[in-house]
């Protein structure tokens, strides 16, 4: 079997495991675990992880000129994008969640050009406007009364937000990973997420009452450490030595129909009109602005 064919199942399995995510998650929060002490969890497991992990791969130093690449890319990709999304999470519902994710590929089009200069045709314009219009319907117009979704405009525009800082991280990890091993890559990059997400959550990791966590709450919170950050970082670094950041990026095409029949089969959300539309827009779009040009 190929890389290219590893780093496609990789990158199928990523967004797999991110559709069951947004319900996975959400049953935890804000109950029995804060979202930014959620958060806590996530990179002080996965960075365990990563250390173990590094010790079957090669042994290699950061150069100094990386430092600020590197310092960049948690604060994006470990830091303000886990923060925001699963703060939107909690306020937000499931399918909402998985329906403004699939952005990233268009926010990957938008911040490609603006950081790499990439040509933007006609044609992705035109996707990003609709995918963007399809967005905006959801945080305005997708409000619903439930206890486990206290501020869904808000959360929606979190979850948006979130989309903005990965499409960036996944553009700036491209660079280093072509230049370091990913064991090497995300050790690094995840011991500097516990610095950067901190002050932000350790007051809620701290209030954890563990003694009174059901089994059902344990092996969500361990799905999210070992699937949703550990594995799922780790497909997604192997596929970006393989594949384009945009490329990569299409992959979540999968994970709002994952995650909106998880969710309904769970019982978790439901599907509304607005969110129908939403949902067609923001693939309609997406699609415009992800395919290719022919020559």
């Amino acid at each position: 079997m190929s890389k290219r064919t590893l780093a496609i199942l990789a990158a199928i399995g990523a967004t797999s495991i991110y559709g069951l995510n947004h319900t996975i998650a959400k049953g935890v929060m804000p109950h029995y675990v804060g979202a930014f002490g959620f958060v806590m969890l996530r990179v002080i497991g996965a960075t365990a992880l990563f250390w173990i992990i590094s010790i079957f791969g090669p042994k290699e130093k950061i150069e100094k000129k990386d430092y600020l690449r590197m310092l960049v890319c948690a604060i994006l990709g470990m830091g303000v994008n886990m923060l925001v999304f699963f703060k939107g999470l909690s306020l937000s519902t499931p399918i909402n969640s998985a329906v403004l994710i699939t952005t990233t590929p268009i926010i990957v089009l938008i911040m490609s050009a603006l950081l790499i200069k990439e040509k933007i045709t006609q044609r992705k314009v035109l996707g990003i406007f609709i995918g963007l219009i399809g967005a905006l319907g959801l945080i305005l117009f997708g409000s619903e009364i439930r206890q486990d979704a206290p501020n869904i405009p808000l959360g929606n525009f979190l979850i948006l937000t979130n989309a903005v800082f990965y499409g960036t991280y996944l553009i700036l990890a491209k660079i280093l990973i072509s230049k370091y091993h990913p064991f090497t890559f995300m050790k690094w990059l995840f011991s500097l997420g516990i610095l950067i997400c901190l002050p932000f959550g350790y007051h809620e990791l701290i209030e954890i009452e563990w003694a009174l966590l059901p089994f059902d709450i344990i092996w969500r919170i361990a799905f999210v450490i070992i699937g949703t950050t550990f594995c799922t970082y780790l497909f997604n670094i192997f596929a970006l030595t393989q594949l384009k950041a945009s490329t990569l990026s299409a992959f979540i095409y999968v994970q709002p129909i994952l995650g909106i029949l998880f969710a309904i089969a769970m019982g978790k959300d439901a599907l509304t009109t607005i969110k129908i539309l939403a949902t067609v827009m923001v693939l309609f779009g997406v699609y415009l602005s992800s395919r290719k040009t022919r020559i």
